[in-house]
């Protein structure tokens, strides 16, 4: 009997309609896709000081920057560059303050983070730059041509993460683009000897040079390799950190999927002490 209540195909379609309507509306539909999963926790090294620990766990951190820091891994980079507590460092492209907030935390009240970027920047970026300088009094900001800047002397560390490749890229037809050699010469003369000048960016194809530089926001490891030490600077080490082997550097770095994965070189120079 059961059965031939089903034998017209239509009334069969028709009831199994309303069956699953009823459903929906009694809150028996299919359960929705599932959320995206949290990001990674970050676990810092055991041997971590608690001068960098305290700077990362601060709760003075958005949660924009400590949601990045499995793929960054800021404890090890701050312990690898040598920065500390009493140091005078000077940061460029400072925007976005994921490392100027860190740096500091460091350096604390008896140090001096000194950031600056780009005229290009300044109309998206120097508001938020502003605003970390009056709540950090061991900061201060400045925009300008990285050719002509004035730099402070006798600082500690220079840093400069994720942005050596664009420094030759003319951003806006009226800042000239930064020569990199005498970029260099710049920094190697602010540093005190023995400063340390920590440099951190995406990885282009090996022989590449400068080729993607443009297109793919990355740049050959030998290129940063070259041009520093050409300016006197001795590279102290060369970090894989930030290896990301399944990224095959074809892809620009704000790819889908890609961004905060990019294949990344890691660099530590230093002034020589004589």
């Amino acid at each position: 009997m059961i059965n031939n209540r089903f034998r017209n195909p239509g009334a069969a379609l028709a009831l199994a309609g309303v069956l699953l309507t009823t459903a929906v509306y009694a809150g028996e539909a299919a359960a929705p896709a599932a959320a995206a999963p949290p990001p990674a926790p970050y676990v810092m090294p055991a041997t971590t000081p608690d001068f960098i620990r305290k700077a990362v766990e601060s709760k003075d951190r958005p949660a924009t920057a400590t949601e990045r820091d499995a793929n960054r891994k800021p404890a090890e980079l701050l312990l690898l560059s040598g920065v500390k507590p009493g140091d005078r460092v000077i940061e460029f492209a400072s925007f976005g303050q994921y490392f100027t907030s860190l740096l500091a935390d460091v350096v604390g009240p008896k140090g001096m983070i000194y950031m600056y970027d780009l005229p290009y920047l300044e109309a998206r970026t120097a508001p938020a730059s502003k605003a970390f300088v009056a709540a950090h009094p061991n900061s201060r900001f400045e925009i300008g041509d990285f050719n002509a800047v004035e730099l402070p002397q006798n600082i500690d560390g220079v840093f400069i993460v994720l942005y050596y490749h664009d420094l030759q890229l003319d951003k806006t037809n009226s800042c000239c683009v930064v020569d990199a050699a005498r970029f260099n010469a710049r920094v190697f003369s602010a540093l005190k000897p023995g400063g340390t000048y920590f440099i951190v960016d995406h990885n282009a194809e090996a022989g590449s040079g400068r080729r993607d530089t443009e297109k793919l926001h990355r740049i050959d490891p030998a290129v940063i390799k070259q041009e520093v030490t050409r300016a006197g600077f001795e590279l102290v080490e060369e970090s894989k950190l930030l290896a990301y082997p399944t990224d095959n550097h074809t892809q620009m770095v704000f790819a889908p999927g890609l961004r905060g994965m990019t294949d990344q070189s890691v660099f530590k120079f230093r002034k020589p002490k004589k």
